[in-house]
């Protein structure tokens, strides 16, 4: 196994979709450290609205800006993940108080399945504190704006997958449904 060079991280989630708040964490550990692999992964317990090859696809239309930045998959625990790269640092956001405790608890859980691994965690800005993808995905179900939670070039996506699942028409009316 590689060594864990401590300026390399590894910053790692779902993504689905990736949204401002996530970007922020990206755009600030790129400027942390010298390389940042974004790991998408994948949840077996989850059902995502995008596949994992087109959430590699937005997050790569997103972070074109940064040099430093890649974006893989990955599957299984993500600290084997972080460790096969040859990173020592996992990245991790911070919303709120009950993200800390969750995080605290997978940074303890981590640390034991990799000593030479550290998380290192960055708070989110206050705009960005309350945004989750669920969040963002039942407002782009009801139709909400989405401009204050998604990177611009990703609204269009969104929009289409949501009309795609509901089943909805390019006016974003049920088929059949009256005006």
């Amino acid at each position: 196994m590689p060594s864990a060079d401590p300026q390399v991280a590894v910053y790692t989630g779902t993504f689905d979709p990736v949204h401002l708040g996530h970007l922020d964490i990206i755009e600030r550990g790129s400027r942390i450290f010298r390389r940042l692999v974004i790991g998408v992964g994948i949840n077996p317990e989850k059902t995502p609205f995008f596949s994992v090859e087109e959430r590699m696809e937005m997050l790569q239309i997103v972070c074109r800006r940064f040099s430093n930045v890649e974006v893989r998959s990955f599957n299984g625990l993500a600290v084997r993940f972080v460790r096969s790269l040859g990173a020592g640092v996992m990245l991790r956001g911070l919303r709120t108080v009950s993200d800390m405790e969750y995080e605290f608890s997978m940074s303890l859980t981590n640390q034991t399945l990799d000593p030479e691994i550290e998380t290192v965690f960055l708070m989110s800005k206050v705009e960005y504190s309350h945004l989750s993808s669920s969040l963002i995905r039942q407002i782009a179900a009801f139709g909400g704006d989405l401009s204050r939670f998604l990177p611009p070039e990703l609204i269009p996506i969104m929009q289409t997958r949501v009309r795609e699942r509901l089943g909805l028409n390019c006016a974003g009316i049920l088929p059949g449904h009256p005006d």
